[in-house]
């Protein structure tokens, strides 16, 4: 235990000491007067003691060491002014048996003389000192009472003792009546500090525990915050994809589908996209649902690798095919077999190699397998973008999606689900990559059974999950320019008069784009699109739109964000904004109107009702 010594300014004593008053009351052989110096003393001592917790509860966060420390040594050092300089100590057990240490001492003014001087050894008072109980025993026996038993019904805290202090070599005459009075005034002492000792204990433990349940409290915060979370981004997830079928199918019925129409196949091929966009975000947030549930069962065999890794590449040749990647797969010798479930491995190597499609542009995507010290590590690599490490940070969280990714390309959900199922199998998830060099994401899987791996086949430090793997630069050619999406909109239709009104759309998802140009195209309205905020702010510089259409979920800065800075320039300020949003929660409506939004619709939208609404700003 640490000595812990209080420093606290202390007021005049009351009568200086008990030595002093029985020197004034020798001559008198007043032994009331003595009685009642004790009796003030006391009163003091408890007043002192009151001061420490009442001063506690001024104090924000306990400190280091608890009250009842606090109090105990206050209680020493009081004592030792009011005996003349004694020294006072309170010896406490030591783990070990019948070992006690001195954990309180007080700051004697004067030097004090060691308790004894053993053949053995020289006893004294400093703090940490250690001796046994027949030591103890021996020091009575040899200088008359030096401690005293503190503790009470409730516990024992240990043992008090009084040294004195260095004082003149003539014998006192009345130091018989002082060393009764000293004994009596520790005795009432110690019946003065066990209650308070007490209820330091239990003041420090409440305050322990409040801070135990602040802390609890704060996560069920921040959990109910990121459940709140999870629920609008899996609303907005979901009622996304559900606007371009239900959207695009309006179309159609509206139109009258004709097979030979290349425009209506188009459509379809959305509503197909996003229909299996859609059921693979539900399998994902169930899946992931399963997990965090403890109730997702690998179904773990001797898997074939390459097959596997083989139907991966395959799922995603067509995607490589369209942006005229190249696929490479490497499967070192050594690597056949793994026990894993196959049906979840493959579903990992899929989520990997869809994002790493999703940012090459030129170049290649490639599957390295190879098995290092007893784990079976799939490396999935591409010359794209790469990955700053701000972002890398916040990849494997629900949901993430980066903000240069394309909207509709992915679930959000892939990388987070990834990595709940590596840690199922008892792997890992980890990546590397460098801003233009690429990125390199890796899934190590033991070759076996955790259970039944061999010492021999223990993971070195070398390939621990806070481990970085060199990745290779490889230099990206400049991506190509993406053609502008063609204007479906007819403004020069003369027997339309909502030709004359123009609306900017800030849509980031293609197929909702396409949707709404389509749609506003045959009311006859011309439609300009912009997918994020730069392209936004760089049309305004150009023209002042009739009306924008804004999107809540943008990359970058968000809707929300850009209609605060829309209202905040008086250039924009009579413009009308309607948001678009997937968002339904509770409040969502108002927070949209609080930014300065005109209108809010909320998604899977209803085409007539938008209309209706647009209709309402631009008459």
């Amino acid at each position: 235990m640490n000595l812990h010594r209080h420093h606290a300014i202390r007021e005049p004593a009351i009568e200086s000491s008990l030595q002093q008053v029985m020197l004034r009351i020798n001559a008198k052989t007043d032994p009331l007067a003595a009685d009642l110096w004790i009796e003030r003393y006391l009163n003091k001592l408890r007043l002192r003691l009151d001061d420490v917790l009442s001063g506690a509860d001024e104090i924000p966060e306990p400190p280091v060491s608890s009250l009842e420390e606090e109090v105990l040594q206050v209680f020493v050092e009081e004592l030792s002014l009011g005996l003349d300089g004694t020294t006072i100590a309170i010896a406490k057990p030591t783990p070990e048996p019948d070992q006690w240490a001195i954990c309180h001492l007080s700051t004697a003014p004067v030097p004090h003389r060691p308790l004894s001087d053993l053949a053995s050894q020289s006893l004294s008072l400093e703090g940490g000192c250690r001796f046994t109980s027949a030591e103890l025993a021996l020091l009575e026996q040899t200088q008359g009472q030096t401690r005293w038993h503190l503790g009470d019904r409730w516990g024992d805290i240990g043992w008090l003792i009084a040294a004195s202090a260095t004082g003149s070599a003539d014998p006192n005459p009345t130091e018989p009546l002082f060393l009764h009075l000293r004994s009596h005034l520790i005795d009432r002492a110690i019946e003065q500090v066990l209650p308070v000792v007490r209820q330091a204990a239990r003041s420090h433990r409440l305050a322990q525990r409040c801070l135990s349940l602040q802390a609890h409290n704060r996560e069920l915060i921040q959990t109910s915050k990121l459940k709140s979370e999870f629920l609008a981004n899996t609303s907005h997830e979901i009622r996304t994809p559900l606007s371009s079928i239900l959207g695009f199918t309006h179309l159609l019925r509206e139109q009258g589908y004709e097979v030979t129409n290349l425009r209506h196949q188009d459509y379809l091929k959305i509503i197909l996209s996003s229909g299996q966009h859609l059921l693979a975000l539900i399998n994902d947030i169930l899946d992931l649902s399963k997990i965090e549930a403890n109730q997702l069962d690998l179904q773990k065999e001797v898997t074939e690798v390459k097959p596997v890794c083989q139907i991966a590449l395959k799922l995603v040749h067509e995607k490589a095919s369209d942006k005229g990647l190249a696929l490479k797969l490497e499967i070192s010798p050594d690597v056949t077999s793994i026990v894993a479930d196959p049906l979840r491995l493959k579903q990992m190597l899929f989520n990997l190699l869809s994002n790493a499609l999703k940012f090459t542009t030129r170049g290649s995507v490639g599957l390295t397998v190879q098995l290092i010290s007893g784990y079976v590590q799939f490396t999935v690599w591409d010359t794209g973008i790469g990955i700053s490490e701000e972002q890398q940070q916040l990849l494997f969280r629900p949901y993430m999606q980066l903000t240069n990714a394309s909207r509709g390309e992915g679930t959000g959900l892939g990388l987070a689900l990834t990595q709940k199922l590596a840690e199922l199998h008892g792997g890992w998830v980890r990546v590397e990559s460098m801003i233009e060099q690429g990125s390199r994401f890796t899934i190590a899987l033991p070759l076996t059974d955790l259970a039944h791996l061999s010492d021999a086949l223990e993971p070195s430090p070398a390939f621990a999950p806070s481990s970085r793997l060199p990745v290779a630069p490889v230099l990206l050619a400049s991506p190509p320019r993406v053609k502008p999406l063609s204007n479906p909109s007819n403004p020069s239709n003369p027997s339309n008069p909502a030709h004359s009104y123009h609306i900017l759309l800030v849509e980031d998802n293609l197929h909702n784009a396409r949707l709404m140009m389509a749609y506003l195209g045959k009311l006859g309205y011309e439609v300009t699109w912009a997918k994020d905020s730069r392209e936004m702010w760089q049309f305004l510089q150009r023209s002042l739109p009739t009306l924008i259409l804004m999107d809540i979920n943008l990359p970058g800065v968000d809707g929300l964000t850009l209609t605060r800075e829309l209202q905040a320039q008086k250039r924009y300020q009579s413009i009308p904004v309607i948001v678009q949003t997937a968002m339904a929660m509770k409040g969502d409506r108002e927070r949209c109107l609080e930014a300065g939004a005109s209108d809010y619709v909320s998604k899977p939208i209803d085409l007539a009702g938008l209309a209706a609404t647009i209709a309402q700003f631009v008459q």
